[in-house]
């Protein structure tokens, strides 16, 4: 019994050293496929040690690196974020910070980028390129800021020339409606004036059967008053003279 556990044990043992060597044993494979620029056959043998070993953050941070390399900075930001938050030393964290700061800086986010790279920075202030990276990120930061200010404001200048003609439109809208409106009721007035004035004047034509009767009545009226003259004037009588 007791050679039977010993044997085991040292079964144990021994898997545990075969699977430790398989992993290192990928692990420098991947590095050396990473330092010949082959960075997705690198990726691929990084992963495949892991599968081995989950907890080698060597193992991490490098499949992070080879990840940057080839593009990908969403999962190489995603992976060196999980290992910003291990328990390392000082050295390894600054260099992770570092990358980080990388990706971040790829992807345009350089507020954050400015503070991976602050940490970095804290952890090992003689790293002279994480000083320009930082530098150039806050550079990056400050344009970007100013690039949405602007943008800001013209948003703003924009929206307001659209208010003020809108404003404008409505302005003109109301004043043609209310010149409409002032110019309809002067001509109502003036159609009342005009209507008014021709009840008020008289007629300027006579009809033909209304000129006869006028006509008739004027001269049976002046024969009328000639036979009255006639009948009250006698006639005198002349007296013819001799000449001397």
């Amino acid at each position: 019994m007791r050679n039977f556990l010993l044997v085991f044990l040292l079964f144990v043992f021994s898997s545990a050293s075969l699977i430790a060597q398989s992993d290192l044993k990928l692990l420098r494979k991947g590095n050396a496929d990473y330092a010949n620029k082959k960075f997705n056959e690198a990726e691929i043998k990084y992963r495949k040690s892991l599968e081995l070993n989950n907890k080698n953050y060597k193992t991490l941070y490098n499949l992070g690196n080879a990840l940057y390399r080839q593009g990908n900075y969403d999962k190489a930001t995603d992976l060196l974020k999980e290992l910003s938050t291990q328990k390392l030393d000082d050295n390894t964290m600054s260099k992770i910070y570092h990358n980080l700061g990388n990706s971040l800086l790829k992807k345009e986010k350089f507020d954050e980028s400015v503070e991976a790279y602050k940490k970095s920075l804290r952890l090992n202030s003689k790293d002279l390129d994480t000083k320009y990276n930082l530098s150039y990120a806050m550079s990056k930061l400050q344009q970007q800021q100013q690039q949405q200010q602007q943008q800001n404001k013209d948003n703003k200048d924009n929206k307001d020339k659209k208010d003020n003609k809108d404003n404008k439109d409505n302005k003109d809208n109301k004043d043609k409606k209310d010149k409409d409106k002032q110019d309809n009721q002067d001509k109502d007035k003036q159609n009342q004036k005009d209507q008014a004035k021709q009840q008020q004047q008289p007629k300027d034509e006579l009809s033909k059967e209304e000129a006869e009767r006028i006509l008739n009545a004027l001269e049976k009226q002046e024969k009328n008053v000639k036979d009255k003259v006639d009948k009250q004037v006698r006639p005198v009588r002349a007296t013819i003279e001799k000449d001397w």
